[in-house]
C-alpha cells in the first residue's frame, strides 16, 4: 500500500509533524486491512476555522476537536482518495490537558479517530461507538499509546469525541 498525506498547518499552536501524522493515519489503514493505495489531506487548523467548519457542516457552534470528509466518489470510479481530516490544535490541547493525558497520545487519537470516520466508522449509537472505541484502543496499542478513553492516571474518564462526519 502506498500512502499520501498532505498535512497542511493553519495553526499557530504546536502541532505534530508530518511523520506521526503518517503513522498515525497508516497504522489505521493497516488495522483495518486496506491494502490499496491511499490519499488523505489533513488540515491542522486554529479554533476560528474549526467552529466556522463546525457550524457550516455539523450546524454547531463552537470549534470540536476532529471533522472528517469522506470522499463521495462517483461508483466506479477507482481512486485512491480517503477524503479530509480537519484537526483543531487548541482544542486537541485542551482536551488533552482536562483529561490528564500526554498531548502527543491525544493527537494520535485524533487522528486515528478522524481516519476511522473516512473509513466509514462512526459513534452515533451506542453499539457503534463501542466498536470505534475498541479498534481505536486496540490501534494504539500498536504504537504503545495508551487507552485512550482512561486518562493517564488510570482513572477512567467521560471522554467522548466530539467529531462526527461531516454530511
Amino acid at each position: 500500500m502506498n500512502l499520501t498525506v498532505d498535512v497542511q498547518c493553519a495553526s499557530a499552536e504546536p502541532v505534530p509533524d508530518e511523520d506521526d501524522i503518517r503513522s498515525w493515519i497508516s497504522a489505521a489503514l493497516s488495522e483495518h486491512r486496506r491494502e490499496r493505495d491511499s490519499e488523505v489531506s489533513v488540515r491542522l487548523v486554529d479554533s476560528e476555522e474549526m467552529a466556522q467548519l463546525n457550524l457550516s457542516y455539523r450546524g454547531k457552534s463552537g470549534p470540536t476537536n476532529v471533522l472528517s470528509f469522506p470522499a463521495d466518489l462517483p461508483e466506479g470510479l477507482d481512486l485512491p482518495l480517503l477524503g479530509d481530516i480537519v484537526i483543531c490544535a487548541p482544542v486537541v490541547a485542551a482536551e488533552a490537558a482536562q483529561q490528564h493525558k500526554a498531548l502527543h497520545a491525544h493527537w494520535a487519537h485524533m487522528t486515528v479517530h478522524g481516519t476511522l470516520h473516512l473509513l466509514g466508522y462512526d459513534h452515533i449509537n451506542d453499539h457503534d461507538a463501542a466498536i470505534m472505541e475498541a479498534l481505536e484502543t486496540r490501534i494504539l496499542a500498536t504504537m504503545a499509546i495508551p487507552c485512550p478513553y482512561h486518562s493517564e492516571t488510570g482513572a477512567e474518564n467521560d471522554v467522548t469525541t466530539k467529531e462526527q462526519s461531516a454530511p
